[in-house]
């Protein structure tokens, strides 16, 4: 019997700027390496010096990811907007993907981030949808 799979989804306060494509794509690199190796998969969005992310894999995995995150220097404030089992990933196909977050779904995402986590969950992968439509 394989782990059970958990979806963990959580902000942070970005501490330098979050519209760095520099910034962006160091951190997206670590996290793809990272992310292979312990089996996780999900998404990250940058957006008004925070950083979003849902994450998902076996409990220990996150265990390890926030252990790693709380030490990062490039993030302070981590709040833990959800963290609950989940039957299927919704993010299998990205390591880590970057979600983009244009002016359209900016608005959006801020209206989410005081609603359930799955409402944020929704407005990552529409923001990836809109990504990979834009490069077809």
């Amino acid at each position: 019997m394989g782990l059970r799979l958990e979806r963990l989804v959580y902000e942070s306060t970005a501490t330098g700027t979050t519209g760095s494509i520099t910034n962006l794509a160091v951190i997206l690199a670590e996290s793809q390496r990272n992310n292979d190796r312990d089996e996780l998969t999900g998404a990250l969005a940058a957006h008004d010096d925070r950083y979003i992310q849902v994450i998902e894999g076996s409990a220990p995995a996150l265990d390890n990811l926030l252990r790693r995150l709380e030490g990062d220097p490039r993030h302070r404030n981590i709040v833990i907007l959800e963290r609950a089992p989940i039957t299927a990933r919704a993010f299998g196909r990205w390591a880590m993907a970057s979600a983009r977050i244009t002016p359209e779904l900016a608005p959006v995402l801020d209206a989410v981030m005081s609603t359930p986590a799955a409402q944020l969950v929704e407005a990552l992968q529409q923001a990836l949808d809109q990504g990979a439509r834009a490069a077809v």
